[in-house]
């Protein structure tokens, strides 16, 4: 099958709505350039999605979207709107990525960037745009994240995703509604807009990772077992993917908010900060839980620990009161025949002998028992001094 140019764009028909809670996938290899390359150069993964392009286009009063765009649509689009957003998941049509970059006169080391997706959120000043690279959160079995670059210029927004699907569906809904701002401002609010959209879909990931711990932590204090070492670790991972992800995100906000950037207004920058602001509640989020789960270790420890000592002292109890029945049962035990001298445990011929060893046996367990309650070894308050 011929791969799809920009020419001819893949439906959107065959678009997956990601969904956080049921959105899973397979881990990939993240393959960078070979060692001396040339700059600019862009290789596919051989494991990328297929190409699939999407086009908003808007002003005030109108709106066109489209889920199979050719060049001359984009083209047309440019000219009849004021801002125009293209979306691509999938980066296997290197091709058409290149047309696309053509088009909108895109630096070819950004190119790069988006397709070698190992890149670090940041942002790079280019001549006609300003380039940022996002770390947008999955979720299914495991915690994961995706590259997800954007494009910002005069008029037009460009993002590129690894997979198919993403956080925006509440945003295409907003550029629908005429009455939305979206509608009136320029493309950087629309790029604010995805960007904090991205951010704020940290939160439920980070609110279902605190309800794992705090459910972990309640299973830890009544029944620590070894499977919670290994969930203690895989949370541990996650957190840490996660931070890895907010943590230069939280910095490339701050310098859209501390650098001058010809493609963000000075009006956008107020909206940027509540995003900022986002990304701090993020940070101390996963500082929290990250705290929760050294915790959790030494919490497991010492309650597998006190575990063990409870069964150890009940084994000791028994131990010990076996003891001394253990020494009259070998004591009477012994081969002396009282035949021979009347020192030799006389008490064997006697008629109570029996019932008397029974009885001084059940004796020294009864004493034995009250003694250990009264110390507390059996539960019971410790007697006072």
């Amino acid at each position: 099958m011929a791969r799809p140019s920009l020419s001819t764009i893949c439906s959107g028909s065959d678009r997956v709505a990601k969904r956080p809670p049921h959105k899973t996938r397979k881990s990939r290899t993240r393959r960078r350039p070979p060692a001396g390359s040339s700059p600019g150069m862009m290789r596919p993964n051989p494991d990328a999605h297929p190409s699939q392009f999407r086009l908003f286009a808007f002003g005030p009063d109108e709106i066109l979207e489209r889920n199979e765009i050719a060049h001359d649509t984009v083209v047309d689009a440019r000219k009849r709107f004021p801002i125009i957003w293209v979306d691509v998941d999938g980066l296997s049509d290197i091709g058409a990525i290149r047309e696309l970059g053509e088009e909108f006169d895109l630096h070819g080391l950004a190119l790069e960037d988006v397709v070698n997706v190992h890149q670090r959120p940041k942002a790079e000043d280019y001549d006609s745009s300003l380039f940022v690279v996002l770390r947008m959160p999955e979720i299914g079995n495991r915690v994961s994240t995706e590259q997800m670059s954007m494009f910002i210029g005069d008029g037009f927004v460009l993002t590129f995703q690894e997979t198919p699907g993403d956080w925006f569906e509440p945003v295409r809904q907003r550029i629908r509604d005429p009455r939305s701002r979206l509608r009136v401002n320029g493309a950087d609010f629309l790029a604010y807009t995805l960007i904090d959209a991205v951010v704020d879909a940290f939160f439920p990931i980070l609110e279902d990772l605190g309800e794992q711990l705090e459910d972990l932590e309640q299973d830890i204090m009544e029944d620590p077992r070894h499977e919670h070492i290994p969930l203690i670790h895989q949370l541990r991972r996650d957190l840490l993917m996660v931070r890895r992800a907010v943590w230069p995100m939280r910095e490339l906000i701050n310098s859209l908010l501390r650098d001058d950037h010809p493609s963000i207004d000075t009006k956008t920058q107020l909206f940027l900060r509540d995003c900022y602001d986002h990304t701090v509640q993020l940070m101390d989020m996963v500082d929290t839980n990250r705290e929760i789960i050294s915790g959790l270790v030494d919490m497991h420890l010492s309650a597998a620990s006190n575990r063990m000592n409870e069964v150890m002292k009940v084994l000791t109890i028994i131990a010990t009161i076996f003891m001394p029945l253990s020494f009259i049962a070998s004591l009477y035990g012994m081969n002396f025949d009282p035949s021979k001298s009347p020192w030799n445990m006389p008490e064997l011929d006697w008629r109570y002998g029996y019932p008397f060893v029974i009885a001084l046996m059940a004796s020294v367990t009864g004493g034995m028992l009250i003694y250990f309650r009264r110390k507390g070894w059996l539960g019971g308050k410790r007697a006072s001094k």
